[in-house]
């Protein structure tokens, strides 16, 4: 099967558009006010309303309190929230209680404990999505879209269930980084940007092609 994409950090009708012309599967709206890919619910909702039928729509969250998960279910009506700070499984499956959606759990990746760690998760998250974990020296550093990956080797020929590969990919490295993780989702945001927050739609489709051709 195709190997599936999501274009993450999106802001913009304009890359939506483009995202969704090339062939996205996902398209991940950020609602983390440290990051330069942060919307509002009002631009998510008109976002969303572009995408929705034509690519499933993710919001990711990091730590979000109850309020704000019952904001974006109502006004945005995602199909997924994407966990992406240091959520507990008790906190995933109450997300999913809460919003009643699948949750995509990120984990944040520097050695092979930290994919074990991931093991905790397997119950209550409907996916996991392996990132880079971001070197200390980065002190800027979000919880993604940081441009770093991490030893995709670490993920190589293990058996585990379905799971989404991020950190460092771009059009350039995303056949090699598939070829080595088996990944049969892949994530990307800086490595589709001009600048931070700043969306690409000639480095959108070209990463979707890439993808896309490596299945």
């Amino acid at each position: 099967m195709p190997v599936e994409v999501k274009i993450c950090g999106l802001s913009t009708p304009e890359t939506v558009d483009a995202a969704i012309s090339a062939g996205a599967d996902l398209i991940g709206l950020v609602f983390f006010p440290k990051s330069p890919r942060n919307v509002t619910l009002a631009q998510a909702a008109a976002l969303a309303a572009r995408a929705r039928g034509k690519a499933r729509i993710v919001a990711l969250v990091v730590d979000a309190d109850d309020a704000l998960l019952n904001s974006i279910a109502a006004e945005v009506a995602p199909d997924v929230i994407q966990a992406h700070g240091s959520e507990t499984p008790e906190r995933i499956a109450e997300i999913a209680r809460l919003t009643g959606k699948p949750v995509i759990k990120a984990i944040r990746v520097k050695d092979a404990s930290d994919i074990a760690a991931a093991s905790a998760f397997s119950s209550v998250a409907n996916l996991i999505l392996y990132d880079a974990k971001a070197p200390e020296t980065l002190g800027s550093s979000l919880p993604g879209g940081n441009g770093h990956a991490f030893d995709w080797g670490l993920l190589d020929g293990a058996n585990r269930p379905a799971f989404m590969l991020a950190g460092g990919l771009d059009a350039d490295n995303v056949a090699e980084a598939i070829r080595i993780t088996g990944a049969p989702v892949v994530d990307v945001s800086s490595g589709v940007e001009s600048a931070p927050g700043v969306k690409d739609v000639h480095l959108i489709r070209k990463f979707i092609e890439a993808a896309k051709s490596a299945s």
